[in-house]
C-alpha cells in the first residue's frame, strides 16, 4: 500500500543505498575518525559556513535533546510551540536528558511570534520559576508552515539580546530552504541561529541525523555528551556516507523539490472538491484538509494517512522523495468518487 502518512514511510533513496555499498569497502577507523566523516564535516561547512561543527546521532529525538542539552542548565527552560514535536512527540526525552523544562507557548499555524516569546519572559529572575535559556523553532513546523527569513532573523536578534540560544528543529529543513528559495547559510547562520537538528531520515536516508553547531562555543565537550547519551555510532562512516550522498551534488535539493511539487499538485487537486476543506497553507511537503468522517475508512483501503484532529477530522497528507504522480492522481480520483 502507498502511504501519505509520513515521509518516514518512504524507503531509502537509491543514491543513499549506493553510498552505503561504497562505504562497505575495506576497513576504516571507528567512531568518526574515518575519511567519510571528515568529508561529511566539510560538506556541512559548505552549507552552513566554515565555523559549523557537526555530530552524527541515530535519530531526531536524540538530535533535538542533545542539541538542547548543550544549551541548558537543569533549572532552565526551552520556549517552544505547544504543537512542536519536541513538546508532543518525544515522550519527555527533553526533560529526562537535560533536566530542564519545556515551556510550550501558543502559536499561529505552528509558528511562534516575537510577541509571544517576549511575554514568556515575564518571570525572568524569579527564583521560583524555571529560567528561559533557549528558543526552539521547528522549520518547517508540524503544520507544514515555514518561518520567513525575516521572522527567523527577528527572533534570533531578540534572543541574542535576551541571552537566549536559538535551536532549530530541522527534521525537514531542506524542504524549507527550497520552499523559501534561500540557502541554509542565509536562513540560519547569517540570521544568528546557534544549533540545528539536521534531518536525514525523513529525507531519503536509511537512518541518521546530525547536530550542527553554528555557535562553536556550544560544541565544546559535545563529543562527551553524545557518548554518554549512547548516540556515538561505532561504524560512523555508514551515517557519514549517507549524508555525503545527500549533501554533495545537491541530492537534498532534488528530493525536497520533488516532495514540494507533489504536495502542491495534491493541494491543487483537492481544492474546490465538495466535502473537502483545505485547512492550512502548503509551504512544505504537507497538505492538511478536513474530510467527511465516512470517507476516511474507505480511503484508507487504498492509501494510509493520519487523522490529525479526531474531532474535526482534519487529516495530514505527506509527500516524500518517492511520491509518484500516479499516487496523487489515484488519491484524488478516489476522493472524487466519494464526492458523487
Amino acid at each position: 500500500m502507498r502511504s501519505f502518512g509520513s515521509d518516514n514511510h518512504a524507503g531509502a533513496h537509491p543514491k543513499i543505498l549506493a553510498s552505503l555499498q561504497q562505504a562497505n569497502v575495506d576497513h576504516a577507523p571507528a567512531y568518526g575518525t574515518d575519511d567519510w566523516s571528515a568529508r561529511a564535516e566539510k560538506a556541512f561547512q559548505t552549507l552552513f559556513g566554515t565555523k559549523a561543527e557537526s555530530f552524527f546521532v541515530f535519530n531526531g529525538t536524540a538530535a533535538n535533546v542533545l542539541a538542547l542539552r548543550a544549551c541548558l542548565k537543569p533549572y532552565e527552560t526551552v520556549l517552544c510551540a505547544e504543537v512542536s514535536h519536541l513538546n508532543v512527540d518525544e515522550c519527555g526525552a527533553p526533560e529526562f536528558f537535560t533536566g530542564a523544562k519545556l515551556q510550550p507557548l501558543p502559536h499561529d499555524q505552528g509558528l511562534l511570534s516575537i510577541e509571544t516569546l517576549k511575554a514568556a519572559l515575564i518571570r525572568r529572575g524569579d527564583q521560583h520559576f524555571s529560567q528561559a535559556r533557549a528558543v526552539s523553532l521547528t522549520q518547517p513546523t508540524e503544520y507544514g508552515t515555514c518561518y520567513s527569513l525575516a521572522q527567523i532573523r527577528e527572533i534570533c536578534v531578540w534572543a541574542k539580546r535576551e541571552g537566549l540560544f536559538v535551536h532549530i528543529d530541522g527534521a525537514r529543513l531542506a524542504n524549507a530552504v527550497v520552499s523559501l528559495k534561500t540557502t541554509f547559510q542565509e536562513m540560519l547562520t547569517e540570521a544568528g541561529a546557534d544549533v540545528v537538528s539536521f534531518g536525514g531520515t525523513k529525507n531519503g536516508l536509511v537512518f541518521g541525523e546530525a547536530v550542527v553547531f553554528l555557535n562553536p562555543k556550544l560544541a565544546e565537550g559535545f563529543k562527551y555528551v553524545r557518548k554518554q547519551s549512547a548516540q556515538l555510532p561505532s561504524k560512523t562512516r555508514f551515517v557519514a556516507a549517507q549524508f555525503l550522498a545527500y549533501l554533495e551534488g545537491d541530492l537534498w535539493r532534488e528530493i525536497a523539490e520533488h516532495a514540494l511539487a507533489q504536495a502542491r499538485e495534491l493541494r491543487e487537486g483537492l481544492t474546490g472538491l465538495d466535502g473537502v476543506e483545505i485547512t492550512r497553507p502548503t509551504e512544505s511537503n504537507a497538505v492538511f484538509a478536513k474530510l467527511p468522517q465516512p470517507w476516511i475508512k474507505r480511503l484508507r483501503e487504498h492509501y494510509f494517512f493520519y487523522v490529525w484532529d479526531e474531532k474535526t477530522f482534519e487529516c495530514r497528507l505527506m509527500t516524500s522523495w518517492d511520491t509518484r504522480p500516479d499516487d496523487i492522481r489515484g488519491l484524488i480520483r478516489h476522493i472524487k468518487e466519494l464526492c458523487v
